[in-house]
C-alpha cells in the first residue's frame, strides 16, 4: 500500500475510539433516563431509547472504521501472532457492526456484545504475543497484560452495571490504539 493510504488507515484506531465515546455521549444526551451505574450502553439503542438509530448507526459506522483499521494492521503485521491479532480486530469490528444491527432487546444482541469485547481482548493479547522477544518485550508484555486484564477483572470485580464494565473494556482498547499509534516503529509500521 502507498504510504499516504497507510497513514490514513493508521489514524483510524484513534478515530474509532473518539467516535465511540462521542456516539455514546450524544446518545446519553438524548436519553436522560440513562444512568451509567444502572444500565448498559446498548440500552441506548434498545426499544426504550429516544433516537435509538443514533447509537445503532454509530456502532455500525464505527465497526466499519475498526475493520479498516484491522486491514491496516494486517498490512503492517510482521509475524503470525500479529497477523492473528489483526484478524481478531477485523472480527471485533464485525461484532461492533452487529451490535448496531441487533440492538438491545433482540435475541443475538448478547452474543454479539460479548463477541465484541472478547475479540478485542484477544486482538490485544495476540499483538502483545507477537511483540515478545528482544527490544519489543516491554510493549509486548504490556499489551499481553492489557489483553488479559479485561476478562480477568470482568470476572472477579463486582461491577455496578454493564455500562461501567463496558467503559473499562473500551478504555483498555483506547489505550492500546493510542500506544499502537504512538509507537509504530515498535511493531513494524
Amino acid at each position: 500500500m502507498k504510504n499516504e493510504v497507510l497513514d490514513c488507515l493508521r489514524v483510524l484506531g484513534l478515530v474509532s475510539g473518539i467516535s465511540g465515546w462521542l456516539v455514546i455521549l450524544a446518545s446519553i444526551q438524548r436519553n436522560p433516563w440513562f444512568v451509567f451505574t444502572e444500565h448498559a450502553f446498548s440500552d441506548l439503542g434498545g426499544p426504550e431509547a429516544t433516537d435509538a438509530w443514533l447509537f445503532s448507526n454509530g456502532m455500525i459506522l464505527i465497526g466499519l472504521v475498526i475493520i479498516l483499521y484491522g486491514v491496516y494492521l494486517v498490512h503492517v503485521s510482521f509475524n503470525k501472532p500479529t497477523t492473528v491479532g489483526a484478524a481478531f480486530l477485523l472480527i471485533t469490528g464485525g461484532f461492533l457492526t452487529l451490535i448496531g444491527v441487533f440492538p438491545s432487546g433482540t435475541a443475538p444482541h448478547f452474543f454479539v456484545s460479548v463477541g465484541f469485547f472478547t475479540m478485542s481482548d484477544l486482538s490485544i493479547l495476540a499483538w502483545g504475543t507477537g511483540l515478545l522477544g528482544g527490544e519489543k518485550d516491554v510493549l509486548g508484555n504490556l499489551f499481553m497484560g492489557m489483553g488479559l486484564m479485561g476478562p480477568v477483572l470482568t470476572a472477579v470485580v463486582p461491577w455496578p452495571s454493564t455500562a461501567v464494565v463496558e467503559a473499562f473494556g473500551m478504555i483498555i482498547m483506547n489505550i492500546w490504539t493510542i500506544l499502537m499509534f504512538k509507537y509504530p516503529h515498535e511493531y513494524g509500521a
